[in-house]
């Protein structure tokens, strides 16, 4: 005779297949967990990471910024603040005021100009500054790059041997002696092998002389920051 089962027993029953395949799902669930690849103890007991993305090395140069007339520490100032890296050369000059006083000031070595080190993508953050006029660029309006040499050695240079400000002579260029017997002719500038030779012409007779000089004996025409360089002495 067949056993009566209850009604407890007969949903046991029923409920025992359900319970079985939830087990083996969960089964199948844990072993697809520790397949994948998770952070895990290395043998030094710090955890293992999984490996994150490089990130991008942005490229940095040295510009030349053109900044307003005696504005060149100011403007190094604000680019201090900002965390932007600059060079700002400077010389000492020794000035007597009108009361008879002598004191000696630190000047721009390039007047007009700071030198600062940035990406391509950040002359916004120069050109917002009070001071800042323009980055120099080259062709196309691309900005002209100064080569990390170049500053490297003006800053080993210049803290071994004193340098100050001179006018900028090159070949072609009309310029006037300073001094001697030929003091205040205008010519244009060439060079003789190693030495600078200023040609003289005279218009009236349309004939033209060479004469050997000395570049401290020369200043160029027509040159603004000479003239207010000159002015501030």
């Amino acid at each position: 005779m067949p056993r009566k089962v209850n009604g407890d027993g007969l949903a046991a029953y029923f409920r025992a297949p359900r319970l079985a395949v939830q087990l083996a799902e969960t089964a199948i669930f844990a072993r697809s967990l520790a397949a994948e690849k998770i952070p895990h103890p290395s043998e030094d007991g710090e955890a293992m990471h999984l490996m994150e993305p490089t990130q991008e090395i942005i490229p940095r140069h040295w510009f030349a910024v053109y900044t307003q007339s005696r504005h060149e520490k100011s403007l190094a100032k604000y680019l201090d603040h900002r965390k932007i890296e600059h060079y700002l050369p400077l010389y000492s000059s020794k000035r007597k005021w009108s009361d008879g006083s002598r004191v000696t000031l630190s000047l721009p070595l390039f007047p007009g100009y700071v030198f600062v080190r940035i990406a391509r993508d950040e002359r916004v953050r120069v050109l917002t500054l009070p001071g800042a006029l323009q980055i120099i660029t080259g062709t196309g309006g691309e900005l002209s790059p100064i080569a990390d040499s170049m500053i490297a050695t003006l800053r080993d240079g210049l803290l071994e041997r004193d340098a100050q400000p001179h006018p900028l002579l090159t070949e072609g260029q009309r310029a006037r002696i300073r001094s001697g017997a030929l003091a205040g002719m205008e010519g244009i500038v060439i060079r003789h092998k190693s030495n600078l030779r200023v040609v003289l012409t005279i218009e009236m007779i349309m004939r033209s002389i060479a004469v050997e000089v000395n570049g401290e004996d020369l200043e160029p025409v027509s040159s603004p920051w000479y003239d207010d360089l000159q002015e501030s002495a």
